[in-house]
């Protein structure tokens, strides 16, 4: 990697670190781009250059986990649900539990599973507007999510597989 990009990387990397430390204090429109640059340690046209907005920060965090999450995927043909895909997922909640659990608190659930959905529409392909599959999409997401962060509230106490084996069952009982 070129040194540019490495510093770039570490640009943002304390840019979002900053910004996720000062939440725990106050409310992000509480917080001034002054404040997050000078907690970061970088320059106002560091800042700009990688977001256009505080918003910009969570949401380009939630993104780049999404993308990293993308390139673990193997092709699942036409489901989406498989154990494998789920524990993965669960894997990448228990890595990124804390960010998950901060941004869940400060108020960003919200944000958070509109892009899981978006994400696994994409991921889903085109479907009419009014399919069942597309209602299946959110229903999965909305209990994928739920379940995820009760569990990293929880402390995690089920391993990755555990967790996985009790939402599988659950989702295969319904779905």
């Amino acid at each position: 990697m070129d040194k540019r990009r490495t510093e770039n990387l570490r640009v943002k990397k304390n840019i979002t670190a900053a910004l996720l430390n000062l939440l725990e204090e106050k409310s992000i429109s509480e917080i001034s781009v002054s404040e997050i640059i000078r907690k970061a340690g970088v320059a106002r046209a560091s800042f700009y250059r990688n977001y256009a907005t505080k918003e910009n920060v969570i949401i380009t965090l939630i993104a780049d986990i999404l993308e990293q999450y993308r390139e673990t995927l193997t092709d699942c043909g036409e489901d989406y649900y498989t154990y494998e895909n789920i524990h993965r997922g669960f894997e990448f909640f228990s890595r990124y539990g804390k960010q998950a659990i901060d941004l869940h608190r400060f108020g960003y659930g919200s944000t958070i599973l509109g892009m899981l959905n978006q994400f696994h529409e994409e991921i889903a392909g085109s479907m009419p507007c009014k399919s069942i599959e597309r209602y299946r999409l959110y229903i999965y997401m909305g209990a994928f999510y739920n379940t995820a962060m009760v569990w990293l509230q929880d402390g995690k106490k089920e391993s990755v597989d555990e967790i996985t084996d009790i939402f599988c069952r659950i989702w295969r009982e319904k779905a």
